[in-house]
């Protein structure tokens, strides 16, 4: 089987930038649907077996219409196209009120043809996936906090930890009643143990449920379909199963700047290791992200420029400069003419650190010459709020009286 696998689409992420004149959308938002189209593209002239999207469909739990109607018509295309599709909910398609609909809800409630809606932990088995060959275990973002209110557990490590236990059992379970004949591919909404996190930290929300390495490598799995963290990986490289995190489908922010976006088809076979296709997405955003400090007072605006790549590398990219330099400085500091050497950019955001020199003040009358090291030394405690200072002041007294001694 071939399966089209994507995650973390966040289609209405338009923290950056205009709006598209011609169809009232923001061009980020433009920039995630391009990315969109190409998956659907891709899984329909792939003809691929079945589509799994492992969750977050957009930025948080109340999407706007607009958002939703251009989401509906993609995945309507992969209906029309009569390919199998999962939707798996993630946590930002969840709301944490109790009966509360999630924001997929409609594909669910309207039956949409070809497509299946996971928001609760299941086992499909063939005659509940339209007779394909194959077997699923899903596991949607559960919200630790959402388990424990239910079963009355209090907020400690070892709750979190039994409730890990109970999903691990009920997944293993899962796996001991399934037919070792046909393929087993597990998708979840979480975080694994021992994956790497990109930048995306900045708009995950919630308490992660965490599932062991050793749950998601069971080889009884043929393949595992991760979404949640956006930084695409296998956590288990080299090995079987594949263990993927696509990634996010555009770069959601700057932690995310030197990262290239992908989607995957796994080819899945019984018998057989599954191979992995990463495809790259193609025309995604460039996120560039520039540090500099200021050494000097003269040419500050030349040297804020030669921190900056080319007009022509920054073209159409979202670019940020955090400069750090003396406060007394800041009036050298140009910001209209930066920004004309950056108006070829799709933003340009100037990130501003004066820093100021923190200097201990001594008492008036008093002079550095009339102080002992130790009285010294105590005046900086006491300027930078230094805690607990009895024991350090008695080991600076300890060492000055060595020094003393070998002298």
């Amino acid at each position: 089987m071939k399966i089209l696998h994507f995650a973390d689409a966040h289609i209405d992420m338009a923290n950056y930038g205009r709006h598209d004149p011609e169809t009232g959308l923001p061009f980020r938002v433009l920039d995630f649907l391009k990315s969109l189209d190409a998956i659907v593209d891709t899984a329909i002239s792939e003809k691929v077996d079945m589509v799994i999207f492992a969750g977050d469909a957009y930025k948080d739990r109340s999407p706007a219409p607009t958002f939703q109607r251009e989401w509906g018509r993609r995945i309507m295309r992969l209906s029309q196209a009569e390919i199998p599709t999962l939707l798996l909910i993630g946590n930002h398609d969840i709301s944490p009120a109790a009966g509360r609909a999630h924001a997929l809800q409609e594909f669910k409630t309207l039956q949409v043809p070809f497509v299946k809606v996971l928001d609760q932990p299941c086992f499909l088995t063939p005659n509940e996936l339209w007779d394909l060959p194959i077997q699923i275990i899903a596991m949607p973002w559960i919200a630790r906090s959402g388990l424990m209110a239910v079963t009355g557990e209090t907020d400690s490590t070892e709750a979190f930890s039994r409730i890990e236990e109970n999903i691990g059992d009920l997944i293993e379970g899962w796996l001991e009643k399934a037919d070792l004949t046909l393929p087993v591919i597990l998708t979840a909404h979480a975080s694994i143990e021992g994956a790497k996190f990109g930048g995306e930290r900045l708009v995950m929300l919630g308490n992660d449920l965490v599932l062991s390495g050793s749950l998601v490598k069971n080889k009884k799995l043929s393949y595992v379909a991760m979404g949640h963290i956006h930084k695409p990986q296998d956590v288990n490289d080299g090995f079987q199963p594949p263990v993927i995190y696509p990634g996010s489908i555009e770069r959601v922010d700057f932690g995310e700047a030197k990262e290239d976006r992908f989607f995957v088809i796994a080819h899945v076979e019984k018998g057989k290791d599954t191979e992995v296709e990463w495809i790259q997405l193609t025309g995604v955003r460039k996120f560039i992200d520039r540090r500099t400090v200021l050494r000097s007072s003269e040419n500050v605006n030349d040297a804020l420029k030669d921190a900056l790549p080319s007009p022509k590398e920054m073209s159409e990219a979202i670019v940020r400069l955090s400069v750090e330099y003396p406060r007394e400085w800041d009036t050298l500091i140009d910001e209209t003419a930066l920004r004309k050497y950056t108006e070829g950019t799709f933003e340009f955001h100037l990130v501003k650190r004066p820093q100021s020199e923190a200097r201990v003040r001594l008492p008036e009358g008093q002079v550095v010459s009339s102080l002992s090291p130790l009285d010294l030394l105590a005046q900086y405690f006491n300027a930078a709020k230094v805690d607990d200072v009895e024991p350090l002041q008695k080991l600076a007294q300890k060492i000055i009286a060595e020094d003393t001694l070998d002298v």
